[in-house]
């Protein structure tokens, strides 16, 4: 037996437990069919003195996550914005596992960073982002916007004369942060992180549709610190109404001001992939940045996150800082320059495979599915009577079911059900169902049962 030998035995089981995995995906109830005590005693315990045999650990784990597996992958998981994998995207993920190939520098690995180059230039043509923004593939949305705000840190205090990354932010200028005051927590995580402070942030009002008030926006900017260093985050895809800010007057504004823009598009700007619903995204080329997830819209595995930055210059000075041991190739792009990670896995791979799948017809053809099946929950559960609080512009619907009491025990009844899974928000002061349709494997039948179960539920919790 070759050294190889029992790693390709090990794949061959895993295989067979991915299939049965996949197989049992729209069979299955999408809740877990465990506790987290129950997990714990089959998998816990003290560290073992001596090793098991790997095939024993593989069937293990297996076993295991047959039973506490959320089934997110699933067709009928409308929580928390999560979509699936294509499947060339989960055999393309498989092969970097494979490979195990570092993605800092060209020279660890040329495939990996020339995938990561044409699959940047790939999003962008999808997203109708200019060819000029640079690209960094990260874990996600939350480092996405660190990376862009960092970038954003790094040209409003240069342009103030501030060196801050030598000079660190000790007797820096301020920097005043704008954001929609339904902005994701990720922005306030970021800002934390980047030492800007999660509270000192200035909050936009919104309209009823959860956009940002562009008219106040204006207010603020022009009773801001003058010409001090500014950055604007705005939304594309209100994680709970789907609803884009209005980004032609908010890009208007903040280029009048002298302001970086920023937005975050974690779903949303996926939209720009359908002809029918990209006229929503007008205005967002002319953003300085933009974080997204791969992970959602895209239906590619965890983790992955992708950063636009207008600015490449800003971006690389943010994040790239040089060894002596690393090589650099003057004539290849070193990714490690435009993401906070030096050792990292080929996130590009998944997303390169997916998108060659798929096409940018496919991709259109994607979103305006589950965008039309997002609408057909909405017209089917306020025709029987329960009150849908937004305007199901993309893939977000948000329902309330009565009393507060009313709808959480709704929301409870149908994840115990496990014909579905949704999850409950509180959105402008209500108490309400999200249900976010992501899947590519979502069919308008998995819809119908869906509905079917969530009346079942409404009427049991009443």
């Amino acid at each position: 037996m070759t050294r190889y030998d029992q790693t390709t035995a090990l794949l061959k089981e895993v295989e067979i437990h991915a299939r049965e995995w996949f197989s049992a995906l729209d069979a299955r109830p999408v809740r877990a069919a465990v506790t987290g005590d129950e997990l714990r005693k089959t998998l816990g315990g003290p560290l073992p003195e001596r090793g098991a045999e790997p095939d024993a650990v593989i069937r293990l784990l297996a076993d295991a996550g047959t039973k506490g597996t959320i089934a997110s992958a699933g067709p009928r998981y409308f929580g928390f914005v999560i979509g699936g994998s294509v499947p060339a995207a989960v055999a393309g993920d498989w092969l970097v596992s494979a490979w195990d190939q570092n993605a800092a520098v060209y020279a660890m690995s040329p495939i990996v960073a020339v995938i990561e180059q044409i699959t940047g230039s790939w999003l962008r043509d999808l997203a109708g982002l200019p060819p000029t923004m640079s690209v960094g593939f990260v874990t996600g949305c939350q480092m996405a916007s660190f990376t862009a705000l960092a970038a954003a840190r790094h040209r409003v205090l240069r342009d103030a004369g501030w060196d801050v990354e030598a000079d660190g932010l000790f007797a820096a200028p301020p920097i005043e942060v704008i954001v929609t005051e339904e902005a994701h927590y990720v922005i306030t995580m970021a800002l934390r992180l980047l030492g800007l402070g999660g509270s000192r942030v200035r909050r936009i009002p919104t309209d009823g549709a959860g956009r940002m008030r562009f008219d106040l926006l204006a207010d603020a900017l022009r009773a801001g610190n003058g010409k001090g260093p500014r950055i604007v985050c705005a939304q594309a895809g209100n994680v709970n109404t789907g609803a884009v800010d209005p980004l032609v007057e908010i890009a208007e504004l903040t280029r009048e001001h002298g302001a970086w823009l920023h937005v975050d598009g974690a779903f949303g700007l996926w939209a720009g992939a359908s002809p029918e619903r990209a006229p929503l995204l007008r205005g967002i080329e002319r953003a300085d940045s933009i974080a997204t997830d791969g992970h959602k819209w895209l239906n590619v595995p965890y983790d992955s996150g992708i950063v636009f930055c207008a600015d490449e210059e800003a971006h690389r000075s943010a994040m790239s800082l040089a060894a002596a041991y690393i090589v650099a190739t003057s004539t290849e792009r070193d990714p490690h320059e435009y993401v906070p990670e030096e050792s990292r896995r080929a996130r590009a791979v998944p997303v390169y495979a997916a998108l060659r799948s798929l096409g940018r017809k496919g991709m259109a053809e994607l979103v305006e599915r589950n965008c039309r099946q997002a609408k057909r929950f909405g017209e089917a559960l306020q025709a029987a009577g329960y009150e849908v609080l937004n305007d199901v512009v993309l893939n977000q619907v948000l329902v309330s079911f009565g009393t507060p009491e009313q709808t959480r025990r709704t929301i409870d009844a149908i994840q115990r059900d496990g014909t579905c899974w949704c999850g409950g928000t509180v959105w402008k002061g209500r108490t309400a169902m999200r249900i976010s349709v992501s899947n590519w494997s979502t069919t308008d039948e998995d819809v119908e049962r869906s509905i079917e179960a969530m009346l079942k539920a409404a009427q049991s919790s009443a």
